[in-house]
């Protein structure tokens, strides 16, 4: 690994309000196994951080539940200094309020609290690579043939399988080339940060992801979240 950036901060989103988990509170306080799945998300990005330097940790939480968080993270003692910020309307809004929060900070890594098992080795090599190259996010190839569909539903194309990846976070920036981004969006839906990148445009670099960074959506997500716990999967 490469010499790492002076400071570095974490951006955890958990604004997100669930609503194909049906469980009925923002996502990241639903429980799994007993506690809330913002505490296993945080929990697993301090185990990773261990092995990299980490500066502070942003928390972006619903306004109605800023208050929980604060009460969830007293619970612990971190590793570096930990604020709760308000999330905004779409995620892009709360990602912009995380990165308001960590002003004069080298790199920034954003990462969904509704993927609550982190791999230290995934979270290094975002850091290291975006650290070099300005930008970087953690992906899966695609084993499955893709098909891009129009409105009705009909096949429109079939882009080339080893070209496609599968987007996860963390996802990590220098934070000006972030900033710049979103300030360029103007308010333009994207469904992660890499793609207000790429808009710029300016290049980002696909490191390898993991099985374990899937993101807990729905039902049957949780229920494998739980499994992973309770089969000893996770921690590894």
């Amino acid at each position: 690994m490469s010499e790492l950036p002076s400071s570095v901060a974490i951006i955890a989103v958990a604004a997100g309000p669930g609503s194909r988990l049906a469980a009925g509170a923002p996502k990241a306080f639903v429980d799994l196994a007993g506690e809330p799945i913002l505490l296993h998300g945080l929990r697993a990005i301090a185990a990773a951080a261990a092995a990299v330097a980490i500066d502070r940790l942003v928390v972006v939480a619903p306004a109605s539940h800023g208050e929980h968080a604060r009460d969830l993270l007293a619970q612990s003692t971190w590793p570096w200094p930990v604020e709760v910020v308000a999330g905004g309307e779409q995620r892009q809004d709360s990602v912009r309020n995380g990165l308001d929060a960590c002003p004069g900070t080298d790199i920034v890594v954003v990462h969904d609290a509704a993927r609550p098992f982190l791999p230290a080795a995934v979270l290094g090599a975002v850091i290291d690579v975006a650290s070099a190259q300005g930008a970087a996010l953690a992906a899966l190839p695609a084993v499955d043939t893709v098909k891009l569909v129009d409105e009705q539903r009909r096949i429109v194309s079939t882009p080339a399988r080893q070209r496609v990846w599968l987007a996860q976070t963390p996802q990590a920036f220098r934070r000006e080339l972030l900033l710049q981004a979103h300030t360029a969006a103007h308010g333009s839906p994207a469904t992660d940060d890499a793609a207000l990148v790429e808009a710029l445009p300016a290049p980002v670099t696909v490191v390898d992801g993991d099985a374990a960074l899937r993101k807990i959506t729905t039902p049957e997500d949780l229920r494998w979240a739980e499994w992973m716990l309770e089969s000893g999967q996770w921690p590894r």
